[in-house]
Order: C-alpha cells, then sequence, then structure tokens
C-alpha cells in the first residue's frame, strides 16, 4: 500500500488479506462481516472507501454485476489479447476482458472457468474509411 500511496490501516490491511484469501469476487458486505467475524471495529462505509481506493489505485478489479451489484478482485497479472484486421494484418494489443465475463458467468451459471481461447479478428479505422471512401 505505500507503494502506491495509501496510508497503511489495520481494516485497510485486514480488508487486503480477505481479497487475497480468496479466489473468487467478494461483495463488500461478505468483505465486511468477515472483518466483523475476526473482531475488527470496522464500518461498512470504511469498506466501500477502502473498495474505492484500491480499485482507483488498480489494486482491484470492480465487477458491475448489474442492478447496483458489484464485486471485487485481487488484480492479478493480466495476459494480453491481440486484435487483427482481417485487410492490413495490423494488430493491437489489449487486456484480456475475461476477467469481466469471467464473473459473469461464475455469477449466472456457478461455473469457475479454467482457461479460455480467444481469438479477435476484425477491421481497423484506417482499412474502414478506405474501403467507404472506394464505396463512394
Amino acid at each position: 500500500m505505500k507503494n502506491n500511496n495509501i496510508k497503511v490501516t489495520k481494516g485497510r490491511l485486514n480488508i487486503l488479506q480477505i481479497l487475497f484469501n480468496s479466489e473468487d469476487a467478494l461483495t463488500v458486505d461478505f468483505i465486511y462481516e468477515q472483518c466483523r467475524k475476526k473482531g475488527l471495529l470496522i464500518d461498512l462505509s470504511t469498506v466501500y472507501r477502502t473498495m474505492d481506493i484500491l480499485e482507483n489505485k488498480k489494486i482491484v478489479d470492480k465487477f458491475n454485476l448489474g442492478e447496483g451489484k458489484y464485486n471485487y478482485k485481487i488484480r492479478k497479472e493480466n495476459h494480453k489479447h491481440r486484435l487483427e484486421c482481417s485487410f492490413c494484418h495490423k494488430e493491437v494489443e489489449i487486456d484480456c476482458p475475461m476477467l469481466q465475463i469471467e464473473e459473469i458467468i461464475k455469477n449466472k451459471t456457478g461455473f469457475t472457468l479454467m482457461e479460455h481461447d480467444l481469438k479477435i479478428k476484425g477491421i481497423c479505422d484506417e482499412c474502414k474509411t478506405s474501403k467507404q471512401n472506394k464505396n463512394e
């Protein structure tokens, strides 16, 4: 936390420990209950503020489950995927979008994804513009 200019408190350390010890994404309510079970006197609003700080510092990922519900998970090293233009074969690297999709799948079906294979092809802006100009 010090490396990210986050003030170290007992509450924040406990919240991080709870997140690190879980393979699953967690709700703020679950994190709050775990803190209380440890005997930590902490407010629910403190957990919300801490999660906002950790998300802003890119320490956790926040997953929108819809209907105002969110889950949080410690950010792990993300692998990348490449987008390839089908015409000029230019490639663009993006962060893997599967973390968010994995959480949606898990919440809707109970499945935990073990692996995925994602190949993305499309058309880049330059080729799209060039193609449109030729058709005009």
